[in-house]
């Protein structure tokens, strides 16, 4: 008898291994298709998202006979477009299709990117900046979207964190490419930063192109699946997940009436404050004391981006092994807290240039667990749609934050700039303590029956629907 039994584990056991190997075959497909082409999404955004820095210290004022004011003007109409953008692309995504959509915002930033390269003034610096924020604003809420309908909740962070170290490599990527192409210039009657947008522009829309041809729409639709591995990657999916739901205005109320979305979304418009000043602001930081003239700014503006991305991996991982977003950023916020309290005070150039790894390791490596945090918590495609592109258009407001702290008046040190920054940067730190809190007192009410009511709705309300801290 005892055999017997020795032998019916050895079998369960067996058909244990084969399904987990299955599944770790199809997830490694969904990645190895889907993640490259995000990583070349995100990438370009950001490169044409922050390029203006590189051509501001490049000669792109001077060029067009603009002030700082004028320059951080034409920095705010890209968030104000960018942000009104966001929630009206993740509701019509699922209409559209991601196959379209996502591809088509590319191509269309990127030709709008190519634009600016053509600015004479400041009116037009303006109106293209504007258009560039209304085609980028769908992007980052449509892929932690359509990631959502492929991956576990448990595994969104990695997945998140993998494709958004495309934004600190571009930072890097984004200066030695600036400064080659810087060098191109001035030829056919163009100075040299004004290539800077078009050859991007161009990869931009190149990318659009052959991301349509790629990019799965679905599981379902997904060519590099056998029809046995979509069914294994359909049942991987949460019960709570209808990919058939009719839109519900209710849904998007109940998505932006949620506490939850608020307390991340102010702690995330902290975060996106300091990242967004960093970002265009990093370079003149640099070319302030450290480096010696604005090439090489360029470079030593490229290693904390690069630092960054290894523990943006690193720390996403994590993040998914322990199945914990607020705890995660707890401990990475305090890093990017320590290096602005620094940066703040000191004269010292090294330091100063030191600090910025710091500070840049610990905005960039929070962002996974953020932006996966409400797609966990969120069940029902309209309430994820609204909480996803409502917690970026409230973080992305501090673009404007961004664009008028870093004053040319208080270079070459910035310390009321970095203090600014800090205490923002402490205030997300609160945010997210308190968000974990509320998010451990609905578990303990799911547990003790309180949602009892809204067993078997098939949505985040449900008690067996366990919220992830």
């Amino acid at each position: 008898m005892s055999t017997e039994k020795a032998d019916e584990s050895r079998v369960l056991e067996a058909g244990v291994s084969e399904d987990r190997r299955a599944e770790r075959r199809v997830v490694g497909k969904m990645d190895m298709r889907i993640l490259p082409l995000l990583i070349l999404f995100v990438l370009c955004s950001f490169v044409d998202r922050t390029n203006v820095g590189n051509a501001k210290i490049l000669g792109l004022q001077k060029d067009i006979r603009i002030d700082d004011h004028q320059y951080a003007v034409g920095l705010c109409v890209f968030y104000a477009t960018y942000i009104s953008s966001e929630l009206p692309s993740n509701l019509v995504l699922k209409k559209v299709s991601p196959k379209i959509w996502l591809p088509l915002l590319t191509g269309v930033w990127g030709m709008l990117t190519m634009c600016l390269g053509f600015v004479t003034n400041y009116a037009s610096f303006v109106a293209v900046r504007g258009l560039l924020g209304g085609a980028e604003g769908g992007l980052f809420p449509g892929m932690v979207l359509y990631l959502s309908h492929f991956y576990r909740r448990k595994e969104l962070a990695l997945r998140i964190g993998i494709f958004y170290t495309a934004t600190s490599l571009s930072g890097a990527f984004g200066g030695l490419l600036a400064r080659g192409l810087n060098a191109i210039g001035p030829a056919g009657g163009l100075e040299g930063w004004r290539f800077i947008f078009i050859v991007e522009g161009l990869l931009t829309v190149f990318v659009g192109l052959c991301s349509f041809f790629l990019l799965p729409n679905s599981i379902e639709s997904s060519r590099f699946l056998t029809s046995v591995e979509k069914a294994i990657a359909r049942q991987r999916l949460d019960q709570h997940d209808s990919a058939h739901e009719p839109f519900d205005w209710a849904e998007v109320k109940r998505g932006i009436l949620n506490l939850q979305v608020w307390l991340s979304a102010l702690a995330y418009f902290a975060i996106l404050s300091g990242l967004y000043s960093f970002g265009l602001f990093l370079p003149t930081i640099v070319n302030n004391g450290f480096a010696k003239d604005a090439n090489q700014a360029q470079l030593w503006s490229a290693i904390p981006y690069a630092v960054a991305a290894l523990f943006t991996v690193i720390t996403a991982f994590v993040s998914d092994r322990l199945a914990l977003r607020g705890p995660v950023m707890l401990v990475t916020l305090p890093v990017a807290i320590i290096g602005y309290a620094v940066i703040s005070e000191t004269t010292n150039p090294k330091v100063q240039y030191g600090m910025t790894f710091m500070m840049a390791t610990g905005m960039y490596a929070s962002v996974p667990c953020i932006l996966s945090w409400n797609s966990n918590n969120s069940a029902g495609h309209y309430k994820r749609a609204t909480t996803s592109a409502l917690q970026l258009g409230v973080a992305n407001a501090g673009g404007f934050v961004a664009s008028f702290v870093y004053k040319k008046k208080e270079a070459p040190q910035f310390k009321k700039s970095h203090s600014i920054m800090l205490g923002l940067l402490c205030a997300a730190w609160v945010l997210v303590a308190a968000n974990v809190a509320w998010v451990a007192k609905i578990n303990r009410d799911k547990s003790r029956g309180k949602y009892d009511e809204w067993r078997g709705r098939g949505d985040d309300r449900d008690p067996d629907f366990k919220m992830v801290l």
